[in-house]
């Protein structure tokens, strides 16, 4: 049990660091509450697993190719682009006392996995942290017990992502209307950073 709840607290250190899942989520927990909030999560953690299996089958090798990886850089810039420039748009018009949202569960579930899934750190993170602790442990456990400890990795991700969106939305209701302004707008311009990070990123591939 003490060895699930290191891998559960390994997991919960791979998505505590401050990215564009981490704004995102802020940004959606103030607009439009928890729910929104926590889906965006799910759709980032749904991303997480597909690297999980990758790593775990071997074959992530492939997206480090620099074909992929300038695919990816670029992918990442447009979509945080344009969702930092959403976000702060919209901020302009936030109104913490409706508590109905026009955007679907849907939209807030697919920004969180096209978010994650085109982030090459994402990649290179999971390749790093993940492929270590699974060559490790493969050394001590049968495949079975590497699957409980990677599900508690996933467990970890699933846990921080809730208390992602129960701190957005409990924001959302104790803070005023022009400082969750604020916020959401310097969560727009946080993504708007992370995807002119990954434009230049990708213009340096190509050079």
């Amino acid at each position: 049990m003490s060895i699930f709840i290191s891998y559960m607290f390994l997991g919960l250190s791979l998505a505590a660091p401050i990215g564009p899942i981490n704004a995102a989520q802020l940004d959606r927990g103030i607009k439009n509450g928890f729910w929104h909030a926590w889906i965006l999560g799910w759709g980032a953690a749904l991303a997480d697993a597909v690297y999980m299996l990758l790593v775990y089958f071997g074959v992530v090798h492939f997206l480090e190719t620099p074909f992929m990886k300038a695919f990816l850089w670029l992918f990442g810039f447009f979509v945080l682009t344009y969702s930092g420039i959403e976000s702060m748009v919209s901020a302009v018009n936030l109104d913490t006392r409706r508590r109905s949202s026009k955007e679907s569960l849907f939209k807030s579930f697919f920004a969180g996995f096209f978010m994650s899934i085109s982030n090459p750190l994402t990649i290179l993170f999971w390749l790093g942290i993940f492929g270590s602790v699974l060559a490790n442990a493969a050394e001590k456990y049968n495949p079975q017990q590497l699957m409980i400890y990677s599900f508690a990795i996933f467990f970890g991700i699933l846990c921080w992502d809730i208390a992602m969106a129960f701190v957005a939305s409990t924001a959302r209701k104790l803070l005023t209307t022009r400082v969750l302004k604020a916020i959401s707008v310097l969560s727009g311009l946080s993504l708007v950073g992370f995807g002119f990070y990954f434009g230049y990123q990708a213009v340096k591939l190509f050079i």
